[in-house]
């Protein structure tokens, strides 16, 4: 297993010898504390390293807010890695996935065999792979959960990948504001887990809680991403919540 460097002062005070890869990591904690803004660091830090990626963020409408936000937080023109970066958007409106640009996919999320067949043809995407590889970077996954039909199917597949799968790098961001038990299911499965807290005035908190499979004890440190870029993100994702969340309940 080999290391990714960081360069945050503030994630090298939390992991000093980097992220192990290849590895999954969860970021818990409770909805609207960032979790995602803290895991573009990593994203950051893997571009820059050669890496390609694969964005998944289920509570952006489209993948102009994640090019935004790593541009405003970590100053990365996410256009500058055009041949390393894949989308795939969520659509729970469509039977399967299809293709809606260059880079760019629709998918049916929900169903665990289309998670895997447009993670698949995500990183056909790519031309090249160069170490330290393909990093899955999926927000809000717990998304997924509100389903009836599909959440049992979810839960299971999840703590299979989290705890096999090693094709790839994972980074998976969830909310432990519902469905703890089942959070717990995939923070248990994963190699890395992290914490992140936010208080009242907007100050954001991660503390590292196992790596490598193994428990620790970390100091919490404070993730210096400003109160207005917070509430933005924020404000983002409960509106796009609060139009998927009952539509899922119906699946």
């Amino acid at each position: 297993m080999k290391n990714l460097k960081l360069s945050q002062d503030w994630l090298v005070k939390l992991l000093p010898e980097g992220l192990p890869y290849p590895a999954s990591t969860i970021i818990s904690g409770p909805g609207g504390s960032g979790k995602p803004l803290i895991g573009f660091a990593f994203v950051s830090d893997w571009l820059k390293a050669g890496g390609s990626v694969i964005f998944i963020a289920l509570q952006y409408p489209e993948a102009k807010f994640v090019k935004a936000s790593l541009n405003k937080i970590y100053n990365i023109n996410v256009d500058e890695y055009s041949d390393k970066i894949a989308y795939i958007q969520f659509n729970h409106g469509i039977d399967s996935w299809e293709s809606i640009g260059e880079n760019t996919l629709d998918a049916n999320l929900l169903k665990p065999d289309i998670w895997e067949e447009s993670v698949n043809k995500a990183e056909g995407f790519f031309s090249d792979i160069h170490d330290p590889g393909v990093l899955v970077f999926a927000s809000a996954l717990n998304l997924l959960l509100f389903s009836p039909t599909y959440r049992k199917l979810n839960l299971d597949k999840f703590v299979k990948l989290l705890s096999g799968d090693k094709r790839r790098t994972y980074i998976f961001s969830v909310s432990t504001s519902a469905f703890r038990e089942g959070i717990e299911r995939w923070e248990k499965s994963a190699d890395n887990v992290m914490f992140a807290r936010i208080e009242e005035e907007m100050k954001l908190y991660l503390r590292l809680d196992k790596i490598n499979g193994k428990n620790t004890i970390s100091e919490e440190i404070p993730v210096p991403i400003k109160r207005e870029t917070l509430e933005e993100i924020k404000d983002i994702a409960e509106s796009v919540r609060k139009r998927q969340i009952p539509e899922l309940k119906r699946i």
